[in-house]
């Protein structure tokens, strides 16, 4: 009897708590929400974020604040979100970084997979592969045989260890199996200045942070990192197509918040997700920068988690065998 009631006990509370989490999520959101983006304003990660934010906005019915919390290749913003109370008012929005940081950090402050809960995918971003305008090469193949001739000269510009310019320029050394000389900045604004003025020869990043420079001319492109053409950039041949097997590198943008926040909550969110990325401006201001949002069944919790894990597979051998950590 005392087991039998213990039983009843257990089953009463839960269905207690499952009723408590449902009420939540049906008055949730009550005020502001902050969406925490681990780089700085103006970043190809920020854009995405704040054309995301705004039309969840309009879903919510409460305004969602894009606050950048910059630093370590994305690890202090991702901190930020982790420590947070669970209750669905910090969010995170993080790229392909979430995964990689996960070995390129040997001490992490905080568990990558067991820190925070899933809301969904927002977008795939391909790269592109590109160098100052007056830079010899006029191929990619060109390119492979020019930087494998002077490998000692050439140099390959990023936004810092971690971001995706890092992780792409990193992958391109290793498909080319030749090791440049690597300039690092304090975010994606600084680079492109650089390469802008000629000060380094060549970049691998977003394209929502490329494709205007590229049809401005001002840079000069030599692939895309997508299986297929850009139809924002029909001229540009894949990397595949140019001559370099096997290369295509999504920087994927997923949705976070900390762990425990209540499921209702989560699907909540993802269902708003779900609503902004079909917003008829969202879709257009990402084909203009190259991307699309994620389908239905990629902007949910299962989705990003299953995304999360095969990533952090995939990279830990690539930045183990580079040999590069942030600390």
């Amino acid at each position: 009897m005392k087991i039998l009631k213990a039983m009843l006990g257990l089953t009463a509370a839960a269905a207690v708590s499952l009723l408590a989490s449902v009420a939540l999520a049906q008055t949730y959101p009550e005020r502001t929400i902050t969406m925490v983006v681990p780089f700085a304003a103006g970043g190809p990660t920020d854009t995405v974020a704040r054309l995301v934010a705004e039309s969840m906005s309009k879903d919510l019915g409460q305004q969602i604040v894009v606050e950048n919390v910059g630093g370590a290749g994305g690890t202090l913003g991702a901190g930020r979100v982790a420590n947070a109370d669970p209750d669905g008012y910090t969010i995170l929005l993080h790229h392909i970084g979430m995964a990689t940081s996960a070995t390129l950090y040997r001490k992490l402050a905080y568990d990558t997979l067991g820190a925070f809960d899933y809301v969904g995918l927002v977008t795939e971003v391909p790269m592109t592969i590109v160098a100052r305008k007056d830079f010899e090469p006029t191929d990619l193949k060109g390119l492979i045989d020019y930087v494998k001739a002077n490998k000692d000269k050439v140099t390959v510009a990023n936004a810092g260890i971690g971001a995706a310019s890092h992780l792409c320029g990193m992958m391109f050394m290793s498909a080319i199996q030749t090791q440049l000389t690597t300039v690092p900045y304090k975010g994606t604004g600084p680079a492109m200045t650089d390469l802008l003025g000629g000060q380094v020869d060549i970049m691998c990043d977003q394209t929502t942070n490329t494709t205007k420079q590229i049809q401005g001319g001002t840079i000069k492109a030599y692939a895309v990192t997508s299986p297929k053409r850009l139809d924002v950039m029909k001229d540009i041949p894949t990397a595949v197509e140019a001559g370099l097997p096997g290369f295509e590198v999504g920087i994927w943008h997923g949705i976070y918040t900390p762990k425990g926040t209540p499921a209702a909550i989560n699907e909540r969110l993802s269902k708003s997700l779900q609503v902004a990325l079909k917003d008829p401006n969202v879709g257009a201001r990402f084909a203009e920068l190259g991307t699309a949002p994620s389908s239905d069944a990629d902007a949910t919790p299962a989705a990003l988690k299953a995304k999360l894990e095969s990533e952090i597979a995939r990279w830990k051998p690539v930045i183990e065998a580079a040999g590069e950590y942030a600390d």
